[in-house]
């Protein structure tokens, strides 16, 4: 009833009133199975504006749990369901939405592919066990392309699909794409699953027409042919040379037959380059040219399975999920080649049904009706409503009211989350995004799942509630977005509230949700980019280790060792630590306060002291980076609370960086890749010039600088199998384009899109991504303290 009322209201006040009611068909929609072995954990994973919302849309219709799919231009799609993103057409949160399709269950993710919400594709990372990576064909291989293969990178999810988009539009390029893989070193052995067929006319070739209306299955050997609304019919195609070339699938001299043959011939060495046992039925192949076509897919897809599994192989299929071509094959692939939870588990005993509980909560939001969502991944045993659980992460006990399977904004409440599920609960009060949750039972032995690490703030902002009435409504709804993205950084700096983000539009949405969300009063200052401070140079030697105090009237005095020191040169700072490292007094590594077992540990409440100092420098109150503490002993009352630790490391580490003095300041640069006209190159670097940026390279063909994949071995199409890029596309205007690469600092460039505008004539185009922290120059420095009213 409530979804009805909803519904209702956004037809009511929402432009998309106009538009069909999509029901969903709950008959078909998905139950948590006890198979595990049919459950597929996926991603969506991609640039920004590559279709991965389109293409879950037409998962969702091919699926039936939708009667007609939405659009994103229409703001009408079921996992963009957040005011701000049907407004502005883009994905800001991920969301989970469980699909059923033939035997199997898929768990679907659909991730942002904005570089300011890199978080959620952070948290989706770290609970998947394979992805689906979507590239616009018109674009090939893009910055947040690569910065989200490097995600699934760091959470070791090394199964994934390429799913090659938008060929129906002009310009898109299966072959470009295929060298772009290769050029940007994504994957040593692109592998082509499907082919794109143009068109069933040959003369659209000539002609270079754009578009796609058909498609090739090398390993089930099939065509599949689609009618203007998306709907397949597959046909089988013949198993010898003779009958191919003779084939009524497609019309005489059709372009695209010659090359089948070599396409599968292809596929099959390549893939027997990595599995000795189809290497084996290959050679026992007759000499004739036809043997190849004759293996059926039985006989291919365990080795081809098992070869996506080992990352041995990047199998590549294509379409267009706005057209609904391609989806269905994709589907039937992630099914039968991305790994279930039992590949990943290696403890076989998390697969005993009486396994005892371990979970990870990977996503918290926040609900109207339904309060405080805790969406999780269940690794071992099974989850029950009305039970109890332990944060192992924060050693506290929680209770379990409700378990909800999520269908993007809707909800469906079960029993029971089994070994690898996603889904969500609610009634826990205290967890928190990366926290590990167990049964209390087996608590005593339980150890953390590995966390979820939020990237470091690059841009922060002043909060002024409009009156001091407003001041608690605030900070709440500061408290509770930060709980829910864990990128939202909040601080009190000399009275003022500030509010760290990943970007300018990151913080956009900050503000946007507060106001429609949260309701509360309040105006942004004026964003700014989040510097940082090294330690100076100053002695500290002088610096006591000594800490006095008094509780209830009496003197305590605790004695706190430090051993502090800048990082030298190239060494990595941790990122739970925002740069910096800090270590115990046997040179392991110390969790920041929140994150360790017990909360109320000694060595917690250091950390949690230390973190309150490091987060805003005694010399600028900015955040304190790349220093190495080491925690050398402690000494305190044993007859009073641990908790009085934190004020004592703090002020020791104070007094330290105060002595030391103010040091060198960074502040974050991004990486620009620049696309003009000839005519406005040198306008374009002499503004580069001016703010502060460094140009690396005029034309660059590949945006990294280390060598690219050979594709000696992979199937490379001909060009002209997309037609609007073969010759008869050549000599257009995007011959006249001249790409820049740079780097410049955040801060000059927050306005670039305009500038870019008025320097370009309105025709350029960039992309940026973040390359780290750089120390500033003195005079820079001046500037910068300046002004942050330091001077």
């Amino acid at each position: 009833m409530v979804v009805r009322l909803v519904a209702a209201t956004l037809r009511r006040y929402h432009p998309q009133a106009w538009l069909p009611q999509r029901v969903p068909n709950r008959r078909l929609a998905t139950q948590v199975k006890h198979d595990p072995s049919k459950l597929r954990n996926m991603a969506l994973v991609a640039h920004i504006d590559s279709g991965k919302t389109t293409l879950t849309e037409s998962v969702l219709l091919q699926s039936h749990y939708l009667s007609s799919a939405g659009s994103v231009d229409t703001g009408s799609t079921t996992t963009d369901f957040l005011p701000a993103e049907r407004e502005r057409g883009i994905t800001i949160q991920s969301a989970s939405i469980p699909v059923r399709w033939k035997n199997w269950t898929f768990n679907l993710i659909d991730t942002p592919g904005h570089a300011d919400f890199g978080m959620e594709v952070e948290s989706a990372s770290r609970v998947v066990d394979g992805a689906v990576v979507l590239i616009d064909t018109v674009e090939g291989v893009e910055a947040q392309t690569k910065g989200v293969w490097r995600q699934l990178d760091r959470y070791d999810v090394h199964s994934r699909i390429l799913f090659l988009n938008k060929l129906d539009r002009a310009g898109a390029s299966f072959r470009s794409s295929m060298l772009s893989v290769l050029a940007n070193r994504l994957h040593p052995r692109p592998m082509a699953i499907t082919l794109p067929i143009a068109s069933f006319n040959p003369q659209d070739y000539t002609r270079a027409e754009p578009g796609i209306q058909g498609l090739v299955d090398l390993v089930n050997w099939e065509v599949w042919k689609y009618d203007a609304e998306g709907k397949p019919a597959v046909h089988a195609l013949p198993r010898t040379v003779e009958e191919l070339e003779n084939t009524e699938l497609f019309p005489p001299s059709h372009p695209i037959v010659p090359h089948l043959l070599p396409a599968r011939v292809t596929l099959l060495d390549n893939l027997a380059q990595v599995s000795e046992n189809l290497f084996d039925v290959l050679l026992n192949l007759p000499e004739d040219p036809s043997s190849y076509l004759s293996v059926q897919s039985a006989d291919i897809l365990p080795h081809l399975r098992s070869a996506t599994l080992r990352n041995d192989v990047l199998p590549v299929l294509c379409g267009s999920a706005f057209k609904h071509i391609g989806t269905e094959l994709l589907m039937n692939y992630v099914g039968e080649l991305l790994p279930s939870p039992v590949d990943i588990e290696s403890n076989q005993k998390a697969l005993a049904a009486n396994a005892p509980l371990r979970m990870l909560a990977w996503k918290v939001g926040w609900d109207k009706r339904k309060g405080w969502m805790t969406f999780v991944r269940v690794y071992s045993g099974t989850l029950k409503s009305q039970s109890a659980v332990l944060n192992a992460s924060r050693n506290q006990k929680e209770k379990v009211s409700k378990l909800l399977l999520l269908y993007a904004a809707e909800a469906e409440e079960v029993d029971s989350l089994p070994f690898g599920s996603v889904g969500a609960v609610l009634g826990l009060k205290y967890t928190r995004t990366g926290n590990t949750l167990v049964s209390v039972a087996g608590s005593s032995n339980a150890l953390s799942l590995r966390d979820i690490v939020p990237p470091p703030p690059l841009m922060s902002v002043s909060v002024i509630p409009h009156s001091h009435a407003d001041l608690e409504p605030v900070e709440d709804a500061l408290n509770a977005l930060a709980r829910t993205d864990p990128s939202v950084r909040v601080e009190t700096q000399e009275g003022q509230l500030l509010v760290h983000g990943l970007g300018a539009l990151h913080l956009e949405i900050v503000e946007s949700r507060l106001r429609e969300e949260w309701k509360v009063n309040f105006e942004f200052g004026r964003r700014r980019v989040s510097f940082r401070e090294c330690l100076g140079s100053g002695d500290i030697s002088a610096v006591g280790n000594d800490w006095q105090t008094e509780i209830g009237g009496h003197p305590v005095q605790i004695k706190l060792d430090l051993a502090v020191t800048s990082l030298e040169g190239e060494e990595q700072g941790d990122p739970l630590w925002d740069g910096n490292i800090v270590l115990d007094a046997d040179g392991e590594p110390v969790p920041p306060g929140e994150l360790h077992a017990n909360g109320n540990d000694a060595l917690a409440h250091i950390a949690k002291g230390i973190s309150s100092t490091l987060s805003s420098s005694p010399n600028t109150t900015l955040a304190l980076s790349r220093l190495r503490i080491q925690l050398n002993g402690f000494d305190y009352p044993k007859e009073v609370h641990p908790s009085v630790l934190a004020g004592a490391s703090a002020a020791i580490l104070r007094n330290i960086v105060r002595a030391a003095g103010q040091g060198d300041l960074m502040e974050p640069y991004i990486r620009l890749k620049i696309s003009v006209d000839e005519g406005s190159v040198g306008r374009v670097v002499e503004d580069l010039g001016e703010h502060g940026g460094e140009v690396l390279d005029l034309d660059a063909t590949a945006e990294e600088e280390t060598e690219p994949f050979v594709g000696g071995d992979a199937y490379l199409p001909p060009q002209w199998m997309s037609p609007s890029t073969g010759k008869a596309a050549k000599g257009t205007s995007s011959r006249m384009k001249r790409t820049i690469l740079a780097v410049a600092p955040l801060s000059q460039m927050l306005d670039y899109s305009t500038r870019l505008r008025a320097l370009s004539g309105g025709h350029g185009l960039f992309q940026m991504e973040n390359h780290g922290f750089r120390r500033v120059s003195s005079q820079r420095t001046t500037d910068i303290l300046r002004e942050l009213g330091r001077m």
